[in-house]
């Protein structure tokens, strides 16, 4: 097996080792739903199919109803009596608020013994949406797309998010008062902020009004007077009834990673599951990583490792086609041009980095001139955000299709 195939079978096996089925099992074993009521189960985001699928193997019996917003591709078929919408992401649409207000609608009229089982993962914050009153789809989809264009971090978009949203910063929780409600939750944010995974419907909000005027301010949003005056209110700071389970995040992920490379008898070294920066940056400190390995590795017999985790950022220049973990990719392969040995995979865990099919990039040191033998500039392709067909016309993208699971993204630099 290739270097760059070890990579690509890592990457692909440590998504695996945190799929949702077991750890949703191992929290409703952990930690019980209460007897007595009804039980409305609500998953929303990316996972929220295998989330609920597990669930409902468990609690069939006793749940009444409910349903599942997920993203488009990300439904595996029927689920018993629970109704299954499939959503846009990342970017709001009509359907998105339609299945947000059906899912609103099952947890009416519950009583003090009924308890919503809330099963939450990343993407729910675009998926799970009904704006607050007076503002528009329109108005929420333009400040969506302006916080992805600025580079914005997700704890700064959900920060907004919740400000402007009837679901979003504890109301979901409000709303389903006098039941309680237990929520089990799949970590996309770095830190696990109960209150910015999927902008913390069920979960207190920590951030302020001063602080969602300052991102404001820090990057030059063109917001409207209805979005600007939402920003102003304070979210929920207190909520009763409401028990927190996280049962998977990025740290999880890149043990896994480690495991299996130790097991094929690489020196491993986790570097962070923090990652925050920008992608082009990501990837370029990982190839002198690769450089410096390559320049003090010779006469060594063990090949080396080097993981990490996290959620780069991509500040949008051009007009290309990509995705975060695709740019870090990319930007690799201009790094470690000519080098032997030595590969590079970065890949979401949910299969779909940014809004294409692929769910990362794999390079090698062959990787730049294969782009350039087929008549293309790798360099201005990522100054243009392109990595997508970069990639593409060198056989380097990552493609698992959905995986039903999100905790982040994983990058890998092996040097044999």
């Amino acid at each position: 097996m290739t270097i760059r195939n070890t990579a690509i079978a890592v990457v692909k096996k440590a998504i695996d080792s945190v799929l949702p089925e077991q750890a949703v099992r191992e929290a409703l074993a952990a930690e019980p739903v209460r007897e007595g009521g009804a039980v409305v189960l609500v998953a929303v985001g990316k996972a929220a199919w295998r989330m609920a699928n597990a669930a409902y193997g468990l609690l069939w019996p006793r749940i009444s109803r409910g349903c599942i917003i997920t993203k488009d591709g990300h439904s595996m078929g029927p689920i018993g009596r629970l109704e299954i919408f499939e959503a846009a992401h990342p970017v709001l649409e009509q359907r998105n608020l339609n299945a947000t207000r059906r899912a609103m609608s099952m947890i009416q009229g519950l009583t003090k013994k009924d308890t919503v089982l809330f099963l939450v993962s990343g993407g729910g914050s675009a998926l799970f949406e009904l704006p607050a009153e007076g503002v528009s789809l329109a108005d929420l989809a333009d400040m969506t797309s302006q916080l992805l264009a600025c580079g914005a971090d997700i704890v700064e978009m959900n920060t907004l998010r919740k400000r402007v949203s009837s679901v979003k910063g504890g109301r979901f929780a409000l709303a389903c008062v006098p039941a309680s409600v237990r929520a089990v939750v799949l970590s996309d944010v770095l830190g696990d902020r109960l209150d910015s995974i999927a902008s913390g419907p069920a979960h207190p909000d920590a951030s302020t009004c001063e602080d969602a005027a300052g991102i404001v301010k820090k990057y030059k949003l063109k917001l409207p007077q209805s979005i600007l005056e939402k920003l102003s209110v304070e979210t929920p700071k207190r909520l009763e009834g409401v028990t927190t389970q996280i049962t998977g995040s990025v740290p999880v992920l890149c043990q896994a990673a480690g495991e299996l490379l130790t097991q094929k008898g690489f020196g491993v070294t986790l570097l962070t599951t923090t990652l925050d920066c920008e992608a082009a940056a990501a990837g370029a400190f990982f190839a002198s990583l690769a450089r410096e390995a390559v320049r003090t590795h010779k006469g060594r017999s063990s090949p080396v490792a080097f993981i990490a985790g996290g959620e780069t950022v991509v500040r949008l220049k051009g007009k290309g086609k990509g995705g975060r973990c695709q740019e870090m990719a990319l930007s690799a392969a201009l790094g470690i041009r000519g080098l032997e040995g030595v590969a590079f995979a970065a890949a979401g865990s949910d299969g779909t980095d940014g809004p294409t099919d692929a769910a990362g990039g794999v390079v090698d040191g062959e990787t730049a001139e294969k782009i350039r033998a087929q008549g293309l500039d790798p360099q201005a392709m990522l100054d243009d955000n392109d990595a997508y067909h970069a990639l593409n016309a060198a056989s380097a993208l990552l493609m698992t299709g959905p995986t039903g699971t999100n905790v982040n993204d994983l990058a890998l630099l092996l040097v044999e």
